[in-house]
């Protein structure tokens, strides 16, 4: 099942290991405002437990959904992360 929201924007973090995308991941929530949701696309399996840890300890943020999709023969990781109001 695909997530359904209003993204505002779209961080591309494939090819990156950890930590990076948690890293990227971060700077760009840095950015946006209350409410907005933040699609993150990764290629990293490890993103999926390391993205749920960083949201999980980080006061304001939310993560709603995780999926993992294939694309080209390859997995990619997709993360939803909310800035919080």
């Amino acid at each position: 099942m695909s997530y359904e929201a209003d993204v505002t924007e779209t961080l591309d973090v494939k090819g990156l290991s950890c930590p990076m995308p948690v890293v990227k991941t971060k700077q760009a929530v840095d950015d946006l405002g209350g409410g907005d949701v933040l699609e993150v696309v990764a290629t990293d399996s490890g993103s999926v437990s390391d993205i749920d840890g960083w949201a999980g300890g980080t006061d304001g943020v939310a993560l709603l959904d995780q999926e993992e999709r294939e694309a080209g023969g390859e997995s990619v990781y997709v993360h939803y992360v909310q800035v919080e109001e």
